[in-house]
């Protein structure tokens, strides 16, 4: 699998991102570990979870993906072949709680919230540190020290702004420059083929997409990547069972499928390995961040980040509208 350098060190990291939300908590830990472990032998070097999945299903508490994570991380003895990025910021402050009481960003919360996730992962330390939301009520510059505390500790190497708006990242990264605290070097948010309605808002509380300003502030800012979520519709893009959702309802979206259906046929694809080719053929850096239920549909995705397609394809699939 093709690896990317990313960051002031320039890690380098799988062309996929391997999301482990639901690892440990709707996925058991056979099926969890059988995914991991064909990530690896795949090629894929990069995963992602956070500090609060899945506190939403049946007795959840937030912390079974981070457990999980750590308990195949201990089985395999891996760690340091592998690029691991966790979340602080959405995690309920109690028991209980949903994203309306969501943890602060001070610098004191990110330490603390790093230092339980660096005990349920079982590491010293993450190589990626997102702050998982833009905290409006926090001082900009608390959130910054904190990362920047925390990066100096080494505890982690770089970090990471999530659902995020760019102009929101680059004032985050001026307060850093100011003060040589250590900058947002990635931005991960909501991004796949389909575009949704323009100004609509977005079902899935705390999901924020990102905009072309975003992709192109990205691709101008030297060692920056964007990680893309939800970048195969929760399956809708193949299975008939899984509605878009009136937010993909407008003119855009059956002459985008159209395309979408053309270049799958004339490269012997499923839709959504065109998807994956189309997000990672991006002049800007763009990883994927895809989560599976199963080895088979880590497969598929792998082969997707493998396709490459003709600069007419690609530039197809991009002016559909």
């Amino acid at each position: 699998m093709e690896r990317i350098a990313l960051g002031p060190d320039k890690i380098d990291v799988s062309r996929l991102c391997l999301g482990a939300m639901a690892l440990g908590g709707i996925q058991d830990e056979a099926t969890s570990f059988a995914i991991l472990d064909r990530f690896v032998e795949l090629g894929g070097n990069f995963i992602d979870t956070a500090n609060c999945y899945m506190f939403w299903i049946d007795g959840g508490t937030g912390d079974e993906s981070e457990l999980q994570v750590g308990r195949w991380l201990a089985s395999r003895g891996n760690r340091d072949d592998l690029v691991i990025a966790t979340k602080v910021g959405r995690r309920p402050s109690f028991p209980g709680g949903g994203l309306d009481h969501s943890e602060p960003l001070t610098a004191e919360r990110i330490e603390a919230g790093l230092g339980e996730s660096l005990q349920r992962l079982g590491t010293d330390r993450v190589d990626l540190f997102w702050s998982h939301r833009d905290d409006r009520d926090t001082p900009l510059e608390q959130t910054v020290t904190g990362f920047d505390n925390v990066v100096r500790a080494g505890k982690a190497r770089m970090v990471g702004a999530s659902n995020h708006a760019s102009w929101r990242v680059e004032r985050a990264r001026g307060i850093a420059a100011a003060s040589g605290a250590a900058a947002y070097t990635a931005m991960q948010n909501r991004y796949s083929y389909l575009k949704p309605r323009p100004e609509t808002v977005l079902p899935e509380g705390g999901h924020v997409h990102a905009a072309p300003e975003d992709i192109d502030y990205v691709g101008a800012t030297p060692g920056m990547a964007i990680l893309t979520y939800s970048s195969l519709l929760s399956g809708a893009y193949t299975n008939p069972a899984k509605s878009l959702g009136e937010h993909y309802t407008h003119p855009g979206t059956a002459a985008r499928l159209n395309v979408l259906d053309e270049v799958a046929a004339e490269t012997g694809a499923t839709r959504n390995q065109v998807v994956l080719a189309w997000l990672a053929g991006h002049e800007t850096p763009v990883i994927p961040l895809v989560g599976v239920s199963s080895v088979a549909q880590l497969d598929e995705v792998a082969a997707g980040i493998g396709l490459t397609l003709e600069a007419d394809q690609w530039r197809r699939l991009s002016e559909a509208a």
